[in-house]
C-alpha cells in the first residue's frame, strides 16, 4: 500500500488532530488580508460607486430587436436627440440592443421610438418600452435594505439562542465582512445593481451562515466541559474544529461554485446572457468570501472573545503549566503505534 494509505487520508488526519493548520493562532495574518480587501472595497464604493439599475434609479428602457442592431450605431442614433440624458447602451445577444435613458416625457418617448424604427426599418410597435419612476425605485431600495437588516437581526437572535451571544457576534462580523467586500468587488467591476443582485446577496449570506454554523457546532462540541478536562485551551479546541470541518467546507464550496462559474463565465461571458451576470457575479464572489470568512474570520474572532473570559484565562494557565496541549502528545503516540506493531 502507498504511504498515503498507511498514513490515512489527509482529511482524516486533520480530523484526528494528527496534522493541523493554525487558523486561530495566525489570526492577525487573516485580519490583515481582510483589512486589505476592506480598503479596496471602500475605495471602489466611494470613488467609483454603485451603478444602480433602472429598478432603483428610475428611467426608460427601450429594447430593439434587429439583425442590424449593435451598441455603436444605436448610441450614435439616439445621442443626436437633444433631450437624451443618462444614456446607457448595451447589446443583448446577437440581435438585440438595449437603450436606457433618464425618464422621458410621452412626446420624447414617441420621438425616440420613431428614430429607432426608421434607423432599423422596423415597426414602432416592435420596440419594447419599459418606464419606471424614481418613486418605485426608492421603494425597492427601501425594501431591500429592510430585508437585509431583518436578516441580520433574525440571525443574531437565532445564534444567540442556539449557541451563545459571542458566537452570534462573531457570525455577525463574518456576515458583515462578506457583504461589505462583495459590494466593493461588485462596485469595482461595475455591474448594474438589480433586484437579482439583492437576491444574490441574501443567498450568499445564507450560504456563509450555513458554513459558519457548521464550524461553530463543531467548536461547541470540542469545547464542551473544556474547563473540567483542561487538555486544551479554547483557541486550540476551536482551531481543531476548523481543521475538522475544513475538507467539508472546501468540497461544499467547490461543488457550489462550479455551476455559478458556468453562469458567469460561459452564460454571461461567452453566450452574452446579460441578464445572468449580475446575480452570477454576486454568488461567485460572495461564496468565495463566505468560505474565507467562516474559516479565517468567524472562529478566530470567537476564540479571541472567549480567551478574555476569566475561566478561559485560568484554563490557559492550567494547560500551559502542564506542558501545553495534550492532544498533540496523544497524536504522537497514535502515529507511533503502527511502528510498534511492525516490530513485533
Amino acid at each position: 500500500m502507498s504511504e498515503m494509505k498507511n498514513q490515512s487520508s489527509f482529511g482524516g488526519r486533520l480530523y484526528r488532530g494528527e496534522v493541523s493548520i493554525d487558523f486561530v493562532g495566525r489570526r492577525k495574518q487573516w485580519y490583515l488580508v481582510s483589512l486589505a480587501l476592506f480598503i479596496i472595497s471602500l475605495g471602489a464604493f466611494f470613488f467609483q460607486g454603485m451603478k444602480l439599475g433602472i429598478e432603483f434609479s428610475g428611467g426608460t428602457v427601450l429594447t430593439v430587436t434587429s439583425g442590424q442592431a449593435d451598441a455603436a450605431n444605436a448610441r450614435e442614433t439616439v445621442s443626436q436627440l437633444p433631450f437624451i440624458e443618462g444614456l446607457i447602451v448595451q447589446e443583448l445577444g446577437t440581435d438585440k440592443v438595449q437603450i436606457r435613458t433618464d425618464s422621458l416625457e410621452p412626446g420624447e418617448l414617441t420621438e425616440i421610438q420613431d428614430v429607432l424604427a426608421s434607423r432599423y426599418a422596423i415597426n414602432v410597435e416592435s420596440i419594447d418600452v419599459q418606464s419606471i419612476g424614481p418613486s418605485w425605485g426608492e421603494e425597492i431600495t427601501r425594501k431591500g435594505i429592510t430585508g437585509l437588516v431583518a436578516f441580520f437581526i433574525i440571525v443574531m437572535i437565532y445564534l444567540a439562542m442556539t449557541f451563545e451571544p459571542k458566537m452570534a457576534f462573531a457570525a455577525f462580523i463574518a456576515l458583515f465582512h462578506d457583504v461589505f467586500i462583495t459590494v466593493g468587488i461588485y462596485a469595482l467591476i461595475g455591474f448594474e445593481v438589480t433586484p437579482a443582485t439583492l437576491i444574490g446577496f441574501l443567498t450568499i449570506l445564507a450560504y456563509s451562515l450555513y458554513d459558519t454554523v457548521v464550524v461553530f457546532d463543531k467548536v461547541r462540541e470540542n469545547t464542551k466541559n473544556i474547563t473540567q478536562v483542561a487538555r486544551q485551551t479554547y483557541s486550540q479546541a476551536a482551531n481543531l474544529a476548523v481543521n475538522q470541518t475544513l475538507i467539508r467546507s472546501i468540497n461544499t464550496s467547490i461543488v457550489a461554485l462550479l455551476p455559478i462559474a458556468s453562469l458567469l463565465f460561459v452564460g454571461a461571458g461567452l453566450l452574452g446572457a446579460g441578464t445572468l451576470k449580475d446575480v452570477a457575479l454576486v454568488l461567485f464572489t460572495g461564496m468565495i468570501i463566505g468560505t474565507f470568512s467562516s474559516l479565517f474570520i468567524a472562529t478566530p474572532v470567537l476564540a479571541g472573545l472567549k480567551e478574555r473570559e476569566p475561566a478561559m484565562i485560568a484554563l490557559a494557565k492550567r494547560v500551559n503549566s502542564r506542558g501545553g496541549n495534550e492532544q498533540e502528545n496523544t497524536s504522537v503516540s497514535q502515529r507511533q503505534q503502527p511502528k510498534r506493531k511492525k516490530n513485533r
